[in-house]
């Protein structure tokens, strides 16, 4: 068995927090989240999509924010009403649920929309924990450095996310998370007191 020694065991106890849904301390999250400046735009290769096509996508997907999905409906190709841009959600898999079902819900028919593109922070890994890029400018922002009580709350099904401080900013912090339309999925990841 190898020894990981106190710096390796906490790191451990930390990403097991995070993964089991424990909120993380301020300090440790501004360590997971990534840039807010630049991104990587990954393109599924689909036949359908022109190589003038994939420019498009690249060029559209370098303006959105971190993590997003562009659909496209096969049937009407790229230049269509159904292809939307999901954006600034927590996690890649939220933003491509959200961007099939917008593409689906107006496609004219044919064959189910697909994701063409993903729009990554550049560098991106799997981490234990991921904010959009709103998210991340605020946890860096609004929520900064310092003592007391305060929680970071986010929606990975919206996007959505709140910030609060002082005595109980958890329950305030999901309660401002709640309050924005479809957020019903609200939990606090990032909590100081």
């Amino acid at each position: 068995m190898k020894r990981i020694g106190a710096a390796g065991a906490a790191l451990a106890l930390c990403l097991a927090s995070v993964a089991g849904a424990e909120p993380v301390d301020g300090k440790t999250a501004r360590k997971l989240v990534f840039g807010t400046k630049k991104v990587e735009v990954r393109i599924v290769p689909y036949d359908f999509l022109s190589e003038q096509d994939r420019k498009a996508l690249v060029f559209a997907g370098k303006r959105q924010a971190y993590y997003a999905a562009i659909a496209v409906a096969p049937s009407e190709g790229l230049v269509s009403n159904a292809t939307l841009a999901a954006t600034n959600f927590h996690d890649v898999a939220s933003a491509r649920r959200a961007a099939l079902a917008q593409c689906d819900s107006v496609r004219k028919g044919g064959k189910p929309c697909v994701i063409a593109a993903e729009v990554v922070p550049k560098g991106w890994t799997d981490r234990p924990l991921t904010l959009s890029a709103a998210a991340t400018a605020g946890l860096r922002k609004e929520y900064g450095r310092g003592g007391g009580e305060k929680a970071l709350a986010i929606s990975p099904m919206t996007g959505k996310w709140a910030v609060q401080k002082g005595a109980g900013a958890a329950a305030s912090a999901l309660s401002a998370c709640g309050a924005h339309p479809g957020a019903t999925d609200c939990r606090v990841v990032v909590a100081d007191r």
